[in-house]
């Protein structure tokens, strides 16, 4: 199993002398019950786990009293352990199928603080809409968990190398040897990407088993839409969905609803946008064509683009062999960048960088992202390869001068003035090279 981040989130959630209930927010098959349950196993005397999903009968419970006492009085009847205020991690899985259960955390955390009770649900703004649902407002804690990073894939193939990584920390250019294991590394991460079943298969080079993994997953996901939705809704969640890989084989990226369906209009498939980013299968990244302090005040939410949750799920979506990364095929140089951007951007999500904002400048210069920092705008530029050429990160400097400029590609690790360039599989170390924690 893989040694995942989050699991510090958790701790310190577990030490807060305020400690609310828990939701622990994620796209369904990024191991949210894994984690959930080694946490509860190593932190605790106990870990009694519920599944909301499989288990309706538990959802009863919660439909017919709000009283925390008495629900966790009948909880106990049906575990096989005790639940006991400090000593037992109380599980609550796929708890969005139980709207109430989530209403009552209100309860727990008001009357019943000593207990320590965590939810998952992996398409909890599903709930949201439910008939009388009452979100517990101030009375939760949030975690929101990512697939697997690189850094967490590279500790379980190459434990050597890990350490290595871990010691980068000045910004100096990489020894040869290193930097050629480490690109072949991040080859490998590339073609599963970070949903964790598929990490492992590919970590025990299991090429068949990566490519079963993620096909068994997009099939999941495609269930869900037809499961928890109107068949009008899922048809168009469907062409969304499946609209992604042309959406982002365009240069410019920005989704254009004739590509989901000729004569498509925005009004039909608000929802399905909405609902794809609450099931957390879509990250969305809008235009900010004016890149000042508050970045939120300047974005134009009408023109955007959407991006996967991995880059495993996406390259499977778009039916793109493994082997396309060991070609250097100028047929696959346009969709290549397209996975970069991808996966820095799910990168710099999964190391708490809020990433949701590109920059453009009508037809002539675009900046991949921009993020905010205190009060600096740092652009971000996304390279594939080794070839760096393009205008727009200089036109972006020469019109706002910023303190600092990033730009990830296949280069070695080197600043040069305010231009940093990063090698990709270094996107998770960003906050500690650019002083950003």
């Amino acid at each position: 199993m893989f040694n995942r981040s989050i699991i510090k989130e958790l701790e310190a959630w577990k030490n807060k002398e305020d400690r609310k209930p828990l939701i622990m927010l994620g796209a369904r098959q990024v191991g949210k019950t894994s984690v959930l349950k080694r946490f509860g196993k190593e932190q605790f005397v106990h870990c009694a786990y519920f599944s909301l999903d499989e288990e309706k009968g538990v959802c009863d419970i919660f439909r017919t009293t709000k009283n925390p006492v008495q629900i966790i009085e009948q909880l106990s009847f049906l575990s096989e352990v005790p639940i006991l205020p400090q000593e037992t991690l109380l599980i609550l899985d796929e708890i969005q199928d139980c709207p109430e259960a989530i209403s009552a955390m209100k309860y727990f955390c008001e009357k019943t603080p000593e207990y320590a009770v965590a939810c998952a649900g992996s398409l909890l703004g599903l709930a949201f809409g439910h008939e009388g649902f009452s979100f517990p407002v101030g009375k939760v804690d949030h975690i929101k968990m990512y697939p697997v990073t690189f850094t967490e894939f590279l500790e379980q193939k190459d434990a050597g190398l890990y350490r290595y990584y871990q010691s980068i920390n000045d910004i100096e250019p990489l020894p040869q040897i290193f930097f050629d294991r480490l690109s072949q590394a991040f080859t490998a991460y590339r073609i599963s990407g970070g949903m964790p079943e598929a990490a492992m298969a590919m970590i025990g080079k299991d090429m068949k088993g990566v490519e079963n993994i993620l096909q068994n997953i997009l099939q999941d996901y495609a269930l869900d839409f037809v499961k928890h939705t109107s068949p009008l809704l899922a048809n168009r969640i469907s062409h969304v969905w499946n609209s992604l890989p042309s959406q982002l084989a365009k240069e410019n990226r920005k989704f254009v609803y004739q590509l989901v369906r000729p004569g498509a209009r925005a009004r039909e498939y608000e929802d399905a946008l909405t609902w794809l980013q609450n099931a957390g299968l879509i990250n969305k990244v809008s235009l900010c064509q004016t890149p000042q302090v508050p970045l939120k005040s300047y974005e134009d939410l009408s023109i955007f683009k959407i991006y996967c949750l991995d880059i495993g799920p996406l390259r499977v979506l778009s039916e793109l062999s493994p082997k396309a990364y060991f070609s250097d095929s100028p047929a696959f140089k346009e969709y290549k960048g397209a996975l970069a951007e991808n996966y820095i951007l799910q990168s710099l999500l999964a190391n708490g960088i809020k990433c949701s904002r590109y920059w453009a400048s009508g037809n002539k210069a675009e900046v991949e992202f921009i993020v905010q920092h205190g009060m600096d705008v740092i652009p971000i530029e996304v390279k594939s390869g080794t070839s760096v050429t393009g205008k727009s990160l200089t036109e972006y400097n020469k019109k706002y001068s910023p303190s600092m400029r990033i730009r990830f590609s296949m280069l070695n690790l080197k600043r040069d003035d305010t231009l940093l360039n990063i090698p990709l599989f270094l996107a998770d170390k960003v906050k500690y090279l650019c002083g950003m924690v």
